[in-house]
């Protein structure tokens, strides 16, 4: 059986994903890192917030008037938004709880892995220094019959590519044999 060679190409579908969330003890010395609750894996209904933008600044040239110029500033990333049903477990509340009497003890790292069709993962990015800025608690409705949701979001010091980006990697290949001949030298 021959691997599709559009398969790399392919979009992956956005409702099969993980979460992880790393113990906090790589921010803190032993005895206090013993002190807090693990978070493992969770089962979240969504993921939102996984981006980030850079502050530009327009600078006119005396001059020049066919353009202005425009300057990076900073990069600064969202903060990424984890929604779940409530459960009893209060591993996430525990966390945010953390945050408000020591904010390095709250400190952990994660990922978001998204599943191909096959189930296996096919793109995953870690945040690194997380820290549970804030909590939202389930809006109750005694007419309606609907699984009561909590949030947490996540500021955090950056997302990091985990796995290789497949699209890149298949059009980089298919580039490189169009660009051979038989002789292994490039196309003129």
């Amino acid at each position: 059986m021959t691997p599709d060679p559009l398969a790399p190409l392919t979009p992956l579908p956005k409702f099969r994903f993980l979460v992880t969330l790393d113990p906090g003890d790589a921010y803190l010395p032993g005895p206090q890192a013993l002190l807090l609750p693990l978070v493992a894996s969770g089962a979240f209904q969504e993921v939102t917030g996984m981006g980030a933008q850079l502050e530009v600044t327009s600078y006119a040239e005396g001059g020049r008037n066919d353009s202005v110029h425009q300057l990076p500033l900073r990069h600064t990333w969202n903060r990424i938004v984890l929604k779940r049903g409530v459960v009893r477990d209060p591993g996430l509340w525990a966390w945010y709880q953390a945050g408000l009497s020591d904010s390095l003890g709250a400190r952990r790292d994660g990922a978001v892995i998204v599943l191909g069709t096959d189930g296996v993962p096919a793109a995953a990015w870690a945040f690194h220094g997380g820290l549970a800025a804030k909590w939202s608690g389930p809006d109750l409705h005694a007419e309606q019959n609907a699984v009561a949701i909590e949030s947490l979001e996540i500021a955090h010091e950056g997302l990091t590519k985990v796995l290789q980006d497949a699209a890149s990697a298949a059009v980089g290949a298919v580039t490189a044999v169009a660009r051979r001949s038989p002789g292994g030298r490039a196309g003129r």
